[in-house]
């Protein structure tokens, strides 16, 4: 058979069989005085198995390792490493799904591309034109996307978001955009954002957390003065208040 013949049967292209040549996947066969190659029905059969080995997922390496003679692996176990792998992707398929499903369930434009857990604490807030809460949804969305959150935070922030007395307490902060450093708003106003974190909340955060060099003046660089004199001090009574041992 020439090359055209032995595609057709086993159904590969030519292409593929030369490719396989060239890796030394499939043995050249001789070639007749005209320059053909000239294949058997053995290479038809060692060409028909390299085929139903990439058709399962195999790469090229392991269908040569398959096909030796007694130093490849058995083809039992690739197979089971393969069906191993292929299980992985399809949780992983049905992870994405889910977190899909949770986007979609809230309806058009409303969803993010976030974790379950957090899609199901955005639901709670209500709506609001706060530009303070608008940040603190950021904020939230950077920390889920960098891995520093969790269901525990989540879970334990889920009081706060449906709870009308924070929305007051962002609608203070919005306030303070015009306001002096010095204004006698600033202090309470930290002292009650701090209370109003729960204590659930410091024991969910994560000790190994990856905190980043410049976040906080980064973070404060985004608010008005007075408003940056509000979340630094909040931001201090945070780290005293962890340090203290409500956290794990």
């Amino acid at each position: 058979m020439r090359i055209g013949e032995i595609a057709v049967l086993v159904g590969v292209t030519t292409r593929a069989i030369r490719h396989y040549h060239h890796v030394g996947l499939l043995p050249e066969p001789e070639r007749r005085p005209n320059g053909y190659r000239v294949y058997t029905v053995r290479d038809a059969v060692l060409l028909a198995r390299v085929r139903r080995l990439t058709e399962l997922g195999l790469s090229l390496d392991e269908v040569r390792d398959v096909l030796a003679d007694d130093a490849g692996r058995e083809l039992a176990d690739v197979l089971a490493e393969l069906d191993a792998d292929l299980a992985r992707q399809e949780a992983e398929l049905a992870e994405r799904r889910r977190r899909l499903g949770v986007l979609l369930a809230a309806g058009p434009g409303e969803g993010e591309p976030v974790s379950p857990a957090l899609a199901a604490l955005l639901a709670q807030a209500p709506p609001t034109d706060s530009a303070a809460a608008a940040k603190d949804r950021e904020h939230l969305l950077l920390l889920d996307a960098t891995g520093n959150g969790g269901e525990e935070i989540y879970a334990a922030l889920g009081p706060l978001a449906a709870d009308p007395e924070v929305l007051a307490l962002y609608e203070r902060l919005d306030d303070l955009a015009d306001a002096a450093v010095d204004d006698p708003r600033i202090g309470p106003l930290a002292d009650a954002l701090v209370a109003a974190v729960p204590e659930e909340a410091f024991a969910a955060v994560p000790t190994d957390g990856v905190v980043v060099d410049g976040f906080k003046e980064a973070l404060l660089a985004e608010y008005a003065p007075a408003q940056a004199e509000v979340v630094r001090r909040v931001m201090e009574a945070f780290t005293r208040r962890m340090d203290g041992g409500g956290r794990r």
